[in-house]
């Protein structure tokens, strides 16, 4: 696999010997490929010469630098599966994952876009969380808005940290109130996974009820392409048309249960399905089957392509956690209800009167699962502190203005006081 440069010369030479090659030919052949051959000449062989030069070059430095871990390199349980149908196996995310097989990326990804790709993404992590508080408790994570989501509905979603800079991107499914189902991307397991748990703990210990599973006994599938649906229908009894994009569904598919989600990172049609990985091998056997060979695996560097044409980012390059979503793009993945409310205040957010003006600062803040929206507590300059009185939070930079203004105002020296106003507005709220 060339370094960037060289990956960059080696497709700039390309463009250059196939604009030469087109400006001699006034009725070039059908392929790209038959073309070259045809009427390259010298220039065919110079750039055949080239790539062999760079590739046998990178060989040596590969070798160098990946044989003392290559044993440590996770596998799928399609890995064998892969090296026979003559897949590249390369090191992605800690993972030997097939880059491409034997036809090449160019034609892989057109073959996608006219037939279908299947793809073995069990490199990605999907997990579960449970519980009647998992919903408010991943809200404090994602901005989309999931307690608006209709049962077995999904969306983007982007994990964001405490400056709203993107952590890493997710389809999030609603599979029912107490039952949320996501993945996240390979590279960023473990940070994600940690991040969850250190607030879920958190979030347990102030009585919220959620729990998670993480899948590590299912393996991941992507079917991509316009013969999707077709092929996949031979193998459920499920009325697949009734499936929308971003639906999911529980299901046999091929004799095992499965967890089917319309979706995909192609731009074209598709599912992604979680299969357990007992179950995962006879799946991928059948869907090629089914398609007669029209369908073909295909590797990460189709499915690059690929997502680059449709336009979606990649996390790591075009997101990262310097990066907000509105910043990559992704401002309609934040929920309306969520962008309506602002995010939550945190401890040490400036407060500020209706002229800007600095008036105090935030002590506690964060998401009210009783209320169903962002309370904090802080102080403010004596005089300023009446009911109804508005202002202004600044999170992330950002100014936001406190439509309810303060809700219940009771001097500092009252503080037991406080605590009851606060305790009459929760019943008040579970009353209503």
């Amino acid at each position: 696999m060339q370094s960037g440069w060289e990956l960059a010369l080696v497709w700039g030479l390309w463009a250059t010997l196939l604009w030469h090659i087109r400006r001699r030919s006034r009725s070039p052949p059908t392929t790209t490929s038959a073309y070259l051959k045809m009427r390259g000449g010298g220039l065919w062989q110079l750039g055949q010469s080239i790539t062999r030069r760079l590739a046998q070059a990178d060989k040596k430095a590969i070798t160098r630098r990946t044989f003392a871990s290559e044993a440590e390199l996770k596998k799928t349980v399609l890995y064998d599966f892969h090296v026979a149908h003559g897949g590249k196996m390369v090191p992605f995310a800690g993972w030997g994952m097939p880059i491409q097989y034997k036809d090449s990326i160019m034609d892989s990804t057109v073959n996608c876009r006219e037939n279908g790709g299947l793809f073995d993404v069990s490199h990605m992590c999907g997990l579960s969380l449970k519980g009647k508080d998992c919903i408010p408790f991943l809200e404090k994570l994602v901005v989309a808005d999931v307690a608006g989501l209709a049962p077995l509905t999904g969306t983007l979603t982007v994990f964001t940290n405490e400056k709203g800079g993107a952590i890493d991107d997710s389809v999030v499914t609603k599979v029912t109130d107490d039952h949320i189902y996501l993945v996240v991307n390979a590279g960023c397991r473990d940070k994600d996974l940690a991040h969850i748990e250190e607030h879920m703990k958190a979030f347990k210990a102030k009585g919220g009820d959620v729990s998670w599973h993480i899948h590590d006994e299912r393996s991941l599938l992507a079917l991509q392409g316009p013969l999707a649906a077709p092929v996949l229908q031979h193998l459920t009894k499920e009325d697949l048309s009734k499936i929308y994009f971003g639906e999911f569904r529980m299901l046999d598919i091929n004799g095992a249960h499965c967890f089917l989600t319309r979706t995909g990172y192609t731009g074209e049609d598709g599912f992604e399905i979680s299969v357990p990985s007992e179950n995962a091998l006879d799946l991928a056997k059948a869907i090629l089957e089914k398609s007669e060979g029209k369908i073909r695996l295909t590797g990460l560097g189709a499915r690059d392509s690929l997502r680059l044409e449709a336009g979606l980012c990649l996390y790591g390059n075009d997101m990262e956690q310097h990066i907000t979503p509105v910043e990559a793009g992704l401002t309609w993945a934040i929920g309306k209800r969520r962008r309506a409310e602002g995010p939550p205040a945190r401890s040490h957010s400036e407060i500020q009167d209706e002229k800007g003006s600095n008036i105090g600062e935030i002590t506690s803040g964060g998401f009210s699962p009783c209320l169903k929206k962002n309370i904090a507590m802080g102080y403010v300059k004596s005089g300023l502190h009446k009911a109804g009185s508005k202002v202004k939070i600044v999170v992330r930079g950002k100014s936001h203005t406190v439509e309810d203004g303060f809700d219940k105002s009771v001097p500092s020296e009252n503080a037991v006081d406080l605590a009851k106003a606060i305790l009459e507005q929760l019943r008040e709220s579970k009353a209503a």
